[in-house]
Protein backbone atom coordinates (compact mmCIF):
# COMPACT_ATOMS: atom_id res chain seq x y z
CA UNK A 1 0.00 0.00 0.00
CA UNK A 2 1.34 3.39 -1.02
CA UNK A 3 0.44 5.10 2.27
CA UNK A 4 2.94 2.80 4.04
CA UNK A 5 5.64 4.54 2.02
CA UNK A 6 4.62 8.04 3.13
CA UNK A 7 5.88 10.08 6.08
CA UNK A 8 3.83 13.16 6.95
CA UNK A 9 5.58 16.30 8.20
CA UNK A 10 3.29 18.96 9.65
CA UNK A 11 4.83 22.43 9.96
CA UNK A 12 3.83 24.22 13.12
CA UNK A 13 4.48 27.67 11.72
CA UNK A 14 6.45 30.55 13.12
CA UNK A 15 5.75 32.77 16.10
CA UNK A 16 2.19 33.38 14.88
CA UNK A 17 2.30 37.16 15.37
CA UNK A 18 -0.63 37.73 12.98
CA UNK A 19 -2.78 35.46 15.18
CA UNK A 20 -1.76 37.24 18.39
CA UNK A 21 -3.12 37.20 21.11
CA UNK A 22 -4.46 33.70 20.35
CA UNK A 23 -0.83 32.60 20.00
CA UNK A 24 0.42 34.44 23.07
CA UNK A 25 0.57 31.24 25.14
CA UNK A 26 0.21 28.51 22.50
CA UNK A 27 1.59 27.63 19.07
CA UNK A 28 -0.54 28.13 15.97
CA UNK A 29 -1.46 24.44 15.57
CA UNK A 30 -2.73 24.41 19.17
CA UNK A 31 -5.25 27.22 18.62
CA UNK A 32 -8.85 26.11 19.19
CA UNK A 33 -11.25 25.77 16.24
CA UNK A 34 -15.03 25.12 16.22
CA UNK A 35 -15.25 25.09 19.99
CA UNK A 36 -13.69 21.66 20.61
CA UNK A 37 -10.86 20.98 18.13
CA UNK A 38 -7.33 22.29 17.64
CA UNK A 39 -5.99 23.44 14.27
CA UNK A 40 -3.47 20.59 14.26
CA UNK A 41 -6.40 18.13 14.30
CA UNK A 42 -7.18 19.12 10.70
CA UNK A 43 -4.02 17.83 8.93
CA UNK A 44 -3.76 14.89 11.34
CA UNK A 45 -7.37 13.86 10.67
CA UNK A 46 -6.82 14.17 6.92
CA UNK A 47 -3.80 11.89 7.21
CA UNK A 48 -5.56 9.29 9.36
CA UNK A 49 -8.52 9.12 6.96
CA UNK A 50 -5.98 8.41 4.21
CA UNK A 51 -4.36 5.72 6.38
CA UNK A 52 -1.18 7.81 6.64
CA UNK A 53 -0.38 7.23 10.29
CA UNK A 54 3.25 8.23 10.72
CA UNK A 55 3.38 11.94 11.42
CA UNK A 56 5.82 14.46 12.82
CA UNK A 57 4.71 17.94 13.95
CA UNK A 58 7.53 20.50 13.79
CA UNK A 59 7.25 23.44 16.18
CA UNK A 60 9.38 25.80 18.23
CA UNK A 61 7.11 28.43 19.83
CA UNK A 62 4.90 27.79 22.89
CA UNK A 63 4.78 24.05 22.24
CA UNK A 64 3.68 22.87 25.73
CA UNK A 65 -0.06 23.10 24.99
CA UNK A 66 0.40 21.37 21.63
CA UNK A 67 2.49 18.61 23.22
CA UNK A 68 -0.17 18.00 25.83
CA UNK A 69 -2.98 17.87 23.28
CA UNK A 70 -1.20 15.42 20.98
CA UNK A 71 -0.12 13.20 23.90
CA UNK A 72 -3.69 13.03 25.22
CA UNK A 73 -5.34 12.57 21.82
CA UNK A 74 -3.46 10.35 19.40
CA UNK A 75 -2.83 6.90 20.83
CA UNK A 76 -2.40 4.04 18.38
CA UNK A 77 -2.11 0.30 18.87
CA UNK A 78 1.21 -0.84 20.32
CA UNK A 79 1.30 -3.43 17.53
CA UNK A 80 1.34 -0.79 14.77
CA UNK A 81 4.04 1.63 13.64
CA UNK A 82 1.61 4.57 13.79
CA UNK A 83 2.58 7.73 15.70
CA UNK A 84 2.14 11.47 15.93
CA UNK A 85 5.31 12.95 17.42
CA UNK A 86 6.35 16.52 18.20
CA UNK A 87 9.76 17.63 16.96
CA UNK A 88 10.48 20.89 18.78
CA UNK A 89 13.40 23.00 17.61
CA UNK A 90 16.56 21.87 19.35
CA UNK A 91 20.12 23.05 19.52
CA UNK A 92 22.78 20.47 18.67
CA UNK A 93 26.57 20.54 18.48
CA UNK A 94 26.19 21.01 14.70
CA UNK A 95 23.46 23.62 14.85
CA UNK A 96 22.94 26.47 17.30
CA UNK A 97 20.01 28.27 15.61
CA UNK A 98 16.22 28.06 15.75
CA UNK A 99 14.19 27.17 12.66
CA UNK A 100 14.70 29.94 10.11
CA UNK A 101 11.88 28.90 7.73
CA UNK A 102 9.77 25.96 6.58
CA UNK A 103 12.57 24.21 4.70
CA UNK A 104 15.08 24.91 7.45
CA UNK A 105 12.73 23.31 9.98
CA UNK A 106 12.65 20.10 7.93
CA UNK A 107 16.44 20.27 7.40
CA UNK A 108 17.14 20.57 11.12
CA UNK A 109 14.77 17.65 11.81
CA UNK A 110 16.13 15.45 9.02
CA UNK A 111 18.24 13.23 11.28
CA UNK A 112 15.01 12.23 13.07
CA UNK A 113 13.02 11.76 9.86
CA UNK A 114 15.62 9.51 8.27
CA UNK A 115 15.32 7.04 11.13
CA UNK A 116 12.10 5.94 9.42
CA UNK A 117 11.64 4.17 6.12
CA UNK A 118 9.67 6.18 3.56
CA UNK A 119 9.74 6.95 -0.14
CA UNK A 120 7.62 10.09 -0.13
CA UNK A 121 7.48 13.02 2.28
CA UNK A 122 4.09 14.70 2.58
CA UNK A 123 4.68 18.22 3.88
CA UNK A 124 1.65 19.99 5.37
CA UNK A 125 0.82 23.22 7.15
CA UNK A 126 -0.53 23.19 10.69
CA UNK A 127 -2.77 26.26 10.29
CA UNK A 128 -5.14 25.52 7.40
CA UNK A 129 -8.78 24.39 7.31
CA UNK A 130 -9.63 21.87 4.58
CA UNK A 131 -10.32 18.21 3.76
CA UNK A 132 -8.20 16.49 1.13
CA UNK A 133 -7.57 12.96 -0.12
CA UNK A 134 -3.78 12.87 0.11
CA UNK A 135 -3.68 9.41 -1.44
CA UNK A 136 -5.08 10.85 -4.66
CA UNK A 137 -2.38 13.51 -4.69
CA UNK A 138 0.36 10.93 -4.03
CA UNK A 139 -0.93 8.55 -6.73
CA UNK A 140 -1.02 11.48 -9.13
CA UNK A 141 2.59 12.28 -8.16
CA UNK A 142 3.72 8.69 -8.83
CA UNK A 143 1.77 8.24 -12.07
CA UNK A 144 3.31 11.38 -13.57
CA UNK A 145 6.82 10.46 -12.46
CA UNK A 146 7.11 13.74 -10.57
CA UNK A 147 9.97 14.75 -8.31
CA UNK A 148 7.87 17.27 -6.38
CA UNK A 149 4.12 17.85 -6.30
CA UNK A 150 2.47 21.09 -5.19
CA UNK A 151 -1.21 21.23 -4.22
CA UNK A 152 -2.88 24.20 -5.92
CA UNK A 153 -6.16 26.01 -5.51
CA UNK A 154 -7.89 28.12 -8.22
CA UNK A 155 -8.39 31.66 -6.90
CA UNK A 156 -9.78 34.98 -8.11
CA UNK A 157 -7.52 37.86 -9.13
CA UNK A 158 -8.12 39.76 -5.87
CA UNK A 159 -7.07 36.72 -3.82
CA UNK A 160 -4.11 35.90 -6.07
CA UNK A 161 -2.09 38.84 -4.73
CA UNK A 162 -1.83 37.03 -1.37
CA UNK A 163 -0.36 33.77 -2.71
CA UNK A 164 2.42 32.27 -4.76
CA UNK A 165 0.88 31.93 -8.25
CA UNK A 166 2.04 29.36 -10.78
CA UNK A 167 1.46 28.36 -14.39
CA UNK A 168 1.42 24.83 -15.77
CA UNK A 169 2.04 23.18 -19.13
CA UNK A 170 -0.38 20.81 -20.88
CA UNK A 171 0.74 17.93 -18.59
CA UNK A 172 0.22 19.94 -15.37
CA UNK A 173 3.93 20.37 -14.69
CA UNK A 174 4.74 23.80 -13.31
CA UNK A 175 6.49 26.02 -15.83
CA UNK A 176 6.69 29.31 -13.93
CA UNK A 177 6.07 30.74 -10.47
CA UNK A 178 5.60 34.22 -9.00
CA UNK A 179 5.29 35.18 -5.34
CA UNK A 180 2.37 37.48 -4.36
CA UNK A 181 2.06 39.40 -7.65
CA UNK A 182 0.23 42.74 -7.80
CA UNK A 183 -2.87 43.07 -9.98
CA UNK A 184 -0.96 44.63 -12.88
CA UNK A 185 1.51 41.73 -12.97
CA UNK A 186 -1.24 39.08 -12.94
CA UNK A 187 -2.15 39.50 -16.58
CA UNK A 188 -1.02 36.41 -18.49
CA UNK A 189 -0.79 34.21 -15.40
CA UNK A 190 -4.18 32.55 -15.95
CA UNK A 191 -4.16 28.73 -15.97
CA UNK A 192 -6.45 26.03 -17.31
CA UNK A 193 -9.09 25.26 -14.68
CA UNK A 194 -12.42 23.44 -14.66
CA UNK A 195 -15.60 25.02 -16.03
CA UNK A 196 -16.94 25.37 -12.50
CA UNK A 197 -13.87 27.36 -11.48
CA UNK A 198 -14.09 29.50 -14.63
CA UNK A 199 -17.71 30.32 -13.81
CA UNK A 200 -16.54 31.56 -10.41
CA UNK A 201 -13.77 33.65 -12.06
CA UNK A 202 -11.10 31.57 -10.33
CA UNK A 203 -8.51 31.54 -13.14
CA UNK A 204 -5.25 31.60 -11.16
CA UNK A 205 -3.53 28.65 -9.48
CA UNK A 206 -2.30 29.41 -5.97
CA UNK A 207 0.11 27.23 -4.03
CA UNK A 208 -1.56 25.81 -0.91
CA UNK A 209 1.71 25.08 0.89
CA UNK A 210 1.12 21.32 0.63
CA UNK A 211 3.92 19.33 -1.01
CA UNK A 212 5.00 15.80 -1.87
CA UNK A 213 8.75 15.19 -2.21
CA UNK A 214 10.60 12.08 -3.25
CA UNK A 215 12.74 11.12 -0.27
CA UNK A 216 16.20 11.33 -1.82
CA UNK A 217 15.42 14.57 -3.61
CA UNK A 218 14.32 16.15 -0.33
CA UNK A 219 17.59 15.08 1.29
CA UNK A 220 19.62 16.42 -1.64
CA UNK A 221 17.81 19.76 -1.83
CA UNK A 222 18.04 20.39 1.89
CA UNK A 223 21.77 19.72 1.88
CA UNK A 224 22.09 23.36 0.75
CA UNK A 225 21.86 25.37 3.99
CA UNK A 226 21.21 28.62 2.12
CA UNK A 227 17.62 27.71 1.22
CA UNK A 228 15.33 28.15 4.20
CA UNK A 229 11.78 28.26 2.77
CA UNK A 230 9.80 25.92 0.50
CA UNK A 231 7.37 28.41 -1.00
CA UNK A 232 9.73 31.33 -1.57
CA UNK A 233 12.88 29.44 -2.60
CA UNK A 234 12.84 25.67 -3.09
CA UNK A 235 9.70 25.38 -5.24
CA UNK A 236 10.57 28.30 -7.60
CA UNK A 237 14.21 27.17 -7.87
CA UNK A 238 13.23 23.56 -8.62
CA UNK A 239 10.96 24.31 -11.58
CA UNK A 240 13.82 24.45 -14.11
CA UNK A 241 15.80 21.54 -12.67
CA UNK A 242 13.16 19.00 -11.59
CA UNK A 243 9.74 17.72 -12.56
CA UNK A 244 7.43 19.81 -10.35
CA UNK A 245 3.80 18.78 -10.74
CA UNK A 246 0.68 20.77 -9.87
CA UNK A 247 -2.15 18.88 -8.18
CA UNK A 248 -5.34 20.91 -8.56
CA UNK A 249 -7.70 20.91 -5.59
CA UNK A 250 -11.11 22.57 -5.89
CA UNK A 251 -12.69 22.01 -2.45
CA UNK A 252 -12.92 24.32 0.54
CA UNK A 253 -9.60 25.58 1.87
CA UNK A 254 -8.66 28.55 4.01
CA UNK A 255 -5.40 29.67 5.55
CA UNK A 256 -5.87 30.57 9.24
CA UNK A 257 -3.09 33.12 9.05
CA UNK A 258 -4.57 36.08 10.92
CA UNK A 259 -7.32 36.98 13.37
CA UNK A 260 -9.80 37.99 10.65
CA UNK A 261 -9.39 34.67 8.80
CA UNK A 262 -9.66 32.74 12.08
CA UNK A 263 -12.82 34.59 13.07
CA UNK A 264 -14.46 34.17 9.66
CA UNK A 265 -13.60 30.45 9.45
CA UNK A 266 -15.28 29.79 12.80
CA UNK A 267 -18.37 31.94 12.25
CA UNK A 268 -18.91 30.41 8.79
CA UNK A 269 -19.29 27.01 10.47
CA UNK A 270 -22.72 28.18 11.68
CA UNK A 271 -24.10 28.43 8.11
CA UNK A 272 -26.96 26.07 7.26
CA UNK A 273 -24.69 24.26 4.82
CA UNK A 274 -21.13 25.29 5.71
CA UNK A 275 -18.35 24.87 3.18
CA UNK A 276 -16.34 22.99 5.80
CA UNK A 277 -18.61 20.14 6.89
CA UNK A 278 -18.06 18.87 10.44
CA UNK A 279 -20.95 16.40 10.08
CA UNK A 280 -19.48 14.20 7.35
CA UNK A 281 -18.91 10.73 8.84
CA UNK A 282 -16.47 9.74 6.10
CA UNK A 283 -14.06 12.57 6.89
CA UNK A 284 -14.79 13.60 10.46
CA UNK A 285 -12.36 15.79 12.36
CA UNK A 286 -10.72 13.75 15.12
CA UNK A 287 -9.74 15.22 18.47
CA UNK A 288 -9.28 14.46 22.15
CA UNK A 289 -12.20 12.41 23.57
CA UNK A 290 -13.37 14.29 26.67
CA UNK A 291 -15.67 12.94 29.37
CA UNK A 292 -18.00 15.94 29.63
CA UNK A 293 -21.69 16.20 30.49
CA UNK A 294 -24.21 17.37 27.88
CA UNK A 295 -24.69 21.12 27.59
CA UNK A 296 -27.51 22.56 29.71
CA UNK A 297 -29.47 25.44 28.18
CA UNK A 298 -32.25 27.39 29.92
CA UNK A 299 -34.48 30.10 28.40
CA UNK A 300 -32.14 30.81 25.47
CA UNK A 301 -33.09 31.68 21.90
CA UNK A 302 -30.57 29.83 19.73
CA UNK A 303 -30.20 30.68 16.06
CA UNK A 304 -27.52 29.38 13.66
CA UNK A 305 -25.11 28.56 16.46
CA UNK A 306 -22.91 25.67 17.53
CA UNK A 307 -22.72 24.63 21.19
CA UNK A 308 -19.94 22.30 22.35
CA UNK A 309 -20.15 19.85 25.26
CA UNK A 310 -20.31 20.69 28.93
CA UNK A 311 -21.78 24.21 28.69
CA UNK A 312 -24.13 25.86 31.20
CA UNK A 313 -26.10 28.51 29.33
CA UNK A 314 -28.80 30.83 30.67
CA UNK A 315 -28.39 33.50 27.99
CA UNK A 316 -31.27 35.42 26.45
CA UNK A 317 -30.01 34.97 22.88
CA UNK A 318 -27.12 33.32 21.04
CA UNK A 319 -27.05 34.04 17.30
CA UNK A 320 -24.52 33.01 14.65
CA UNK A 321 -21.93 32.12 17.25
CA UNK A 322 -19.72 29.21 18.28
CA UNK A 323 -19.69 28.35 21.99
CA UNK A 324 -16.77 26.18 23.10
CA UNK A 325 -16.44 23.48 25.75
CA UNK A 326 -17.37 24.22 29.40
CA UNK A 327 -18.66 27.71 28.56
CA UNK A 328 -20.81 29.44 31.16
CA UNK A 329 -23.16 32.27 30.10
CA UNK A 330 -25.40 34.18 32.54
CA UNK A 331 -29.04 35.32 32.36
CA UNK A 332 -30.26 38.00 29.92
CA UNK A 333 -26.96 37.98 28.04
CA UNK A 334 -26.94 38.35 24.24
CA UNK A 335 -24.11 36.91 22.15
CA UNK A 336 -24.02 37.51 18.39
CA UNK A 337 -21.45 36.79 15.68
CA UNK A 338 -18.88 35.69 18.23
CA UNK A 339 -16.61 32.77 19.09
CA UNK A 340 -16.35 31.83 22.76
CA UNK A 341 -13.53 29.30 23.04
CA UNK A 342 -14.58 28.04 26.50
CA UNK A 343 -12.71 26.90 29.59
CA UNK A 344 -10.17 24.26 30.59
CA UNK A 345 -12.01 23.37 33.80
CA UNK A 346 -15.11 24.01 35.89
CA UNK A 347 -15.14 26.10 39.03
CA UNK A 348 -16.58 24.37 42.09
CA UNK A 349 -19.63 25.68 43.96
CA UNK A 350 -17.30 26.86 46.74
CA UNK A 351 -15.12 28.72 44.23
CA UNK A 352 -18.16 30.36 42.62
CA UNK A 353 -19.28 31.57 46.05
CA UNK A 354 -15.80 32.95 46.76
CA UNK A 355 -15.90 34.77 43.43
CA UNK A 356 -19.13 36.50 44.45
CA UNK A 357 -17.75 37.35 47.90
CA UNK A 358 -14.56 38.86 46.46
CA UNK A 359 -16.36 40.46 43.48
CA UNK A 360 -14.39 38.44 40.94
CA UNK A 361 -16.19 37.35 37.76
CA UNK A 362 -16.37 33.58 37.27
CA UNK A 363 -15.13 31.78 34.14
CA UNK A 364 -17.33 32.69 31.19
CA UNK A 365 -19.75 35.56 30.58
CA UNK A 366 -21.91 37.05 33.32
CA UNK A 367 -25.47 38.37 33.30
CA UNK A 368 -27.01 41.20 31.23
CA UNK A 369 -24.10 41.35 28.79
CA UNK A 370 -23.98 42.14 25.07
CA UNK A 371 -21.14 40.45 23.15
CA UNK A 372 -20.82 40.94 19.39
CA UNK A 373 -18.07 40.51 16.75
CA UNK A 374 -15.80 39.16 19.46
CA UNK A 375 -13.50 36.22 20.17
CA UNK A 376 -13.32 35.24 23.85
CA UNK A 377 -10.22 33.15 24.52
CA UNK A 378 -10.05 30.35 27.09
CA UNK A 379 -10.68 30.89 30.80
CA UNK A 380 -11.60 34.55 30.38
CA UNK A 381 -13.77 36.06 33.11
CA UNK A 382 -16.36 38.58 31.96
CA UNK A 383 -18.50 40.23 34.64
CA UNK A 384 -22.12 41.40 34.64
CA UNK A 385 -23.57 44.27 32.58
CA UNK A 386 -20.65 44.21 30.15
CA UNK A 387 -20.94 45.50 26.57
CA UNK A 388 -18.30 44.40 24.04
CA UNK A 389 -19.22 45.18 20.43
CA UNK A 390 -16.62 44.92 17.68
CA UNK A 391 -16.87 46.52 14.27
CA UNK A 392 -15.05 48.45 11.57
CA UNK A 393 -15.47 51.65 13.59
CA UNK A 394 -12.79 50.43 16.00
CA UNK A 395 -9.10 51.08 15.44
CA UNK A 396 -6.49 48.36 15.92
CA UNK A 397 -5.18 48.46 19.47
CA UNK A 398 -3.70 46.29 22.22
CA UNK A 399 -4.56 46.53 25.91
CA UNK A 400 -3.76 44.28 28.88
CA UNK A 401 -7.02 42.34 28.59
CA UNK A 402 -7.97 42.63 24.92
CA UNK A 403 -6.75 43.26 21.39
CA UNK A 404 -8.63 44.77 18.44
CA UNK A 405 -7.66 43.68 14.93
CA UNK A 406 -9.65 44.49 11.77
CA UNK A 407 -12.64 45.44 13.91
CA UNK A 408 -12.64 42.09 15.75
CA UNK A 409 -12.21 42.22 19.52
CA UNK A 410 -10.19 39.39 21.07
CA UNK A 411 -10.51 39.00 24.85
CA UNK A 412 -7.23 37.50 25.98
CA UNK A 413 -6.96 34.14 27.73
CA UNK A 414 -7.47 34.38 31.52
CA UNK A 415 -8.36 38.07 31.29
CA UNK A 416 -10.72 39.57 33.86
CA UNK A 417 -13.29 42.02 32.50
CA UNK A 418 -15.00 43.84 35.40
CA UNK A 419 -18.72 44.51 35.86
CA UNK A 420 -20.06 47.37 33.75
CA UNK A 421 -17.16 47.40 31.27
CA UNK A 422 -18.06 48.90 27.87
CA UNK A 423 -16.15 48.71 24.58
Amino acid sequence: MINKKVLAIILGGGQGTRLFPLTEKRSKPAVSIAGKYRLVDIPISNCIHCDIKRMFVLTQFNSASLNRHIKNTYAFSIFSDAFVDILAAEQTPDNKTWYQGTADAVRQSMHHLLNHEFEYALILSGDQLYKMDFNEMIHNHINHGADISVATLPVKSKEATEFGILKTDDKNFISSFIEKPDLDTLQGWESEVSEEMKNENRHYLASMGIYVFNRQLLVDILSNPDTIDFGKEIIPQSIDTHKVLAYQYEGYWTDIGNVAAFYEANINLTDDVPQFDLFDNSSSVLTRPRILPPSKISGTLLDKSMIAEGCIINAKEIKRSVIGIRSRIGKNTIIRDSYMIGSNSYESIDQLEKNVKHQIPSFGVGENCLIQNTIIDKDARIGNNVTIVGGEHLSDTEEDTYVIKDGIIVIKSRSVIPDGFKL
